[in-house]
């Protein structure tokens, strides 16, 4: 089983659809063969590093998250995820510049800085203007990856929740992805994806696109495992990046369902590791970018053990046994006035 091993900027066309009734790995399929191409020093092919740090906080932070990302790239974190929407771009910035200032790194360049557009700005003609600004907050020149944030689009303007019914427009993908493509083409995104997509709206996306996503990051854990999603990926060669390996407990929309899980507490006691160890090393050897959150220093040096060890066949085929059910239903952006009408239409039936 191969691994998408860079970002493949023109798939076949003439990859296998996405079948959503597709049947279950076996048992003899569910502990993947790691390539030594997919992982070069715990990167894809193309210099994404397989583990980024995420900083998406409830309510502004500037000091805790400079603090928490300056400290994180002395441990040696490279990848760092941020958006619009969660006002950490600043606070990022200041710390990559804290750090080339240092000598914690030699330039912005060793940085990995994901960022994304939100649905406000999901418009054809605020994507660039919107970039821009992401950019002027980072203060840097390019994002390495910049992506469509939620197949969603609000009126301009519209930033915080709770939103209402008015808030929502029709979402034009072609546009939006039209304008996406001219920011990588600027060079002011080195790449370019999406975030919570279905099969369905990429397959959608895929048919006009003249840059396909580089990447889909979507929620990925052992309660959750995009088994489908994850194969479709492949065969069109987009990477699949994890965001809320570990639930995304104590959020306002997270679940402890996947810490609290006994399949993983026991391996773990087995393993003389931790549930989130265990969790992460899971979605680590499906061949998934991963995005793990923690500001607290012994935590974010844990979340970096996932290299050096392997689960056994038995420890996957458990894993694999655990019902599934997705935490992060995005229940916001369902409206009976909207263009998603009900949680199936918004993720396609792929829930």
């Amino acid at each position: 089983m191969s691994y998408p091993a860079e970002f493949n900027l023109k798939p076949s066309r003439h990859a296998a659809r996405c079948n959503p009734h597709r049947a279950p790995q076996s048992p003899s399929q569910l502990k993947p063969q790691v390539s030594s191409l997919a992982m070069v020093a715990g990167k894809t092919a193309a210099g994404m590093p397989r583990i980024g740090m995420g900083t998406a906080v409830q309510g502004p932070k500037p000091d805790p998250v400079r603090r928490a990302v300056l400290r994180a790239i002395e441990l040696g974190y490279r990848h760092f995820d941020t958006a619009a929407h969660y006002e950490t771009e600043g606070p990022i910035g200041e710390a990559a510049a804290e750090a080339v200032r240092s000598g914690a790194v030699a330039s912005r360049d060793e940085l990995f800085v994901t960022s994304k557009l939100w649905c406000s700005d999901a418009h054809r003609d605020r994507v660039l203007p919107a970039l821009r600004q992401t950019l002027r907050n980072l203060q840097m020149d390019y994002v390495d990856l910049y992506l469509v944030h939620w197949p969603v689009t609000m009126k301009a303007g519209r930033f915080k929740a709770p939103f209402t019914a008015e808030d929502f427009e029709p979402f034009d993908m072609r546009g939006v992805w039209e304008a996406m493509e001219e920011c990588h083409r600027l060079g002011l995104a080195k790449a370019i994806g999406v975030a919570n997509f279905s099969c369905k709206k990429l397959e959608t996306l895929l048919s006009f696109a003249t840059i396909p996503p580089a990447v889909n990051q979507v929620e990925v854990n052992p309660v959750w495992q995009q088994r489908k999603l994850r194969a479709f990926c492949r065969e069109k060669g987009i990477q699949l990046c994890a965001y809320s390996p570990l639930g995304a407990k104590g959020t306002h929309w997270g679940s402890d369902a996947v810490m609290d899980t006994g399949v993983l507490q026991e391996i773990a006691a087995a393993r003389g590791k931790t549930v989130a160890q265990v969790c992460l090393r899971w979605v680590y050897e499906q061949g998934d970018c991963l995005i793990t959150k923690s500001f607290n220093e012994e935590r974010m040096r844990e979340n970096l053990d996932v290299d050096g060890w392997e689960l056994t066949e038995d420890e996957h085929r458990r894993i694999a046994e655990i019902p599934q059910r997705k935490i992060n239903l995005g229940k916001r952006y369902v409206s009976e006035h909207g263009p998603y009408k009900s949680l199936e239409e918004l993720w396609d039936g792929e829930i």
